[in-house]
């Protein structure tokens, strides 16, 4: 499996990143566990996670279940801990989920790591994020309304340091060994380096944003900032929530599928805001490249993300062990340069389907 740089660090990690948001919803332990020995056999080496999880949906009483279950995976191999980069998240302020009402601090910071480390049942974490910015995010389709008039540069600066300190602490005690962020924007990141370089203190190595055929924000200024800071993409959503796949297409809903699920818990029940009237002729388009070059569409959207000009290792979300086999052959595989041609024709003539 293809290795890219993870940030500035000077380590690298798998172009394929395994991630578990459905670990202990959709997807029971044992499956989950047969993902992690899946994975690590066919060269994945970092795995994520997040205090919320699973999701799909949310719910106070399950959030910190999937940790649980990677957890659970750790105590048994011990031996295997070593093999891979363990990634995990703290929440931000939130409805009613996690920690109610309350932002990232330094202190929370602490107190959600702590948590995390004795449900992962390990001594550390290599990457902790930020799941989302106190001050607000334009990801999840909330780039539409989005308003940052509001902000106070001066709050932000002094929260990115004090957040930073404690990650300091953190890291001299062994706890985590890198920071990175999630759901951020250019301005945000830039301030998250800034801030490190002058107080000397951990560096942003990966951000943790969405990213695929359907959703291309990051191709601007977040792909520069990537390549002259040494950024890394961890990319969430390949798939576009499994639009991809093609399994929705003529207004098909799989049984148990991620769309079922939603519509029928009433969470998210059009997928996240990606389902519209544009995003099926979109689909459609990279479908037929898929089927014209003789690709299954699933391997063509996850190896084009190693096309990029900046370093991606991308998550992919298996519901099922059966899921994750389909997924691995991706790995490693090179897209012809007509295929990349039409892609981008694709992308010109469907450039934001949601």
């Amino acid at each position: 499996m293809r290795q890219v740089p993870f940030g500035a660090s000077g380590q690298t990690v798998s172009e394929l990143c395994l991630g578990t948001m459905t670990w202990g919803n959709q997807t029971p332990a044992a499956d989950a566990h047969r993902q992690m020995d899946m994975a690590l056999s066919a060269g994945v080496d970092i795995v994520d996670t997040a205090e919320m999880y699973p999701v799909n949906p949310v719910k106070a009483e399950t959030v910190g279940g999937s940790e649980a279950i990677l957890g659970d995976w750790n105590a048994a191999n011990l031996a295997r801990r070593g093999d891979f980069l363990l990634a995990t998240k703290i929440s931000g302020e939130n409805g009613s989920f996690v920690r109610p009402g309350e932002l990232i601090t330094g202190k929370t910071l602490r107190s959600a790591l702590e948590g995390s480390l004795k449900r992962l049942k390990t001594d550390y974490v290599d990457l902790y994020q930020l799941h989302w910015p106190n001050r607000g995010s334009f990801q999840f389709r909330k780039n539409w309304t989005y308003d940052p008039g509001g902000q106070d540069k001066a709050e932000t600066l002094a929260h990115i340091e004090d957040v930073l300190a404690e990650a300091a602490k953190l890291v001299a005690e062994g706890k985590m060994r890198f920071f990175g962020l999630s759901n951020e924007s250019t301005w945000g990141t830039a301030q998250w380096l800034r801030v490190s370089e002058a107080r000397k203190l951990p560096r942003v190595q990966t951000v943790q944003n969405e990213y695929s055929l359907l959703c291309r924000m990051y191709d601007t200024d977040m792909a520069e900032l990537s390549v002259n800071e040494a950024v890394t993409l961890l990319a969430f959503s390949p798939l576009a929530a499994g639009l991809l796949t093609g399994k929705y297409q003529d207004g098909a809903e799989p049984d148990g599928s991620r769309l079922a699920v939603a519509r029928a818990t009433g969470q998210t029940p059009d997928l996240g805001g990606r389902l519209s009237d544009r995003v099926r002729p979109a689909v459609a388009a990279y479908l037929d490249i898929a089927a014209r070059h003789g690709l299954d569409p699933v391997h063509m959207a996850l190896a084009w993300q190693q096309t990029r000009p900046f370093a991606v290792s991308t998550i992919f979300g298996a519901t099922t062990s059966a899921q994750l086999e389909h997924l691995l052959p991706a790995a490693g595989m090179t897209l012809p340069q007509e295929v990349l041609d039409e892609i981008a024709a694709a992308h010109k003539a469907h450039p934001m389907p949601y």
